[in-house]
């Protein structure tokens, strides 16, 4: 049998966390294995309990959602990241993803969508509100700029064949038995990629690849 995917869940306000607790228990391959009230707390957990996915709010008291997630990939590397928030502004937007949150939904989410992402997120696939989508390919645009376009372009083929594999959720390991590749030649391809892209992290170049059409998203479970 399958192993759950083990979560620690951070929000400062008792009845969302509560509520969000009660939404993830219902799925038998989710389970909470710890809540937190703050970031230090929430952080104190990552580290301790190595979970599977963080899933987190922006504004909380002692640590901020944003420094959780750069500081858990120092003690918790394999520990992903979701965002749950009431938020969209555009500097969380880009300090979130720059900080390597795979996910970032919005707390009018359904329930569905919650348990979705989180399932999504633990196979390593970026997973963004819609509305958070729109705003992201804005911003890259905004930010990169259309100068850099070119940079873009000078993905080769077999680069292009790596991102959209990232793209859809994939891990080095498995990109690299799909290809027929060592793990060692994917992650240069990763390194031409994010030299190329003018990035620093396979969230950056597949959020901007699919800004640029170069790859395609999976589609969005419907309920």
């Amino acid at each position: 049998m399958t192993e759950p995917i083990r979560i620690v869940l951070a929000d400062d306000h008792w009845l969302l966390r509560e509520g969000t607790r009660h939404i993830l228990d219902q799925c038998s391959d989710l389970k909470v294995v710890g809540d937190a009230e703050d970031g230090e707390q929430a952080l104190d957990l990552i580290s301790r309990l190595q979970p599977d996915v963080a899933v987190l709010d922006i504004r909380m008291p002692k640590l901020n959602g944003i420094e959780i997630v750069r500081r858990m990939k120092e003690v918790s590397p394999d520990t992903e990241a979701l965002i749950l928030t009431a938020f969209d502004d555009d500097d969380f937007i880009v300090a979130l993803m720059a900080a390597g949150a795979l996910g970032y939904l919005l707390k009018t989410a359904r329930p569905s969508e919650l348990i979705d992402a989180v399932q999504r997120v633990h196979r390593g696939e970026p997973v963004l509100h819609p509305a958070i989508a729109t705003k992201v390919s804005r911003l890259w645009l905004r930010m990169k700029g259309e100068s850099d376009r070119e940079q873009t372009e000078q993905l080769n083929s077999r680069e292009k064949e790596v991102l959209q594999l990232a793209a859809d959720g994939l891990r080095n390991k498995a990109i690299a038995e799909k290809l027929n590749l060592s793990v060692r030649t994917v992650e240069g391809y990763f390194r031409s990629i994010f030299a190329k892209m003018g990035v620093t992290s396979r969230v950056e170049a597949v959020l901007l690849a699919i800004s640029r059409h170069i790859v395609t998203q999976k589609e969005e479970v419907r309920h």
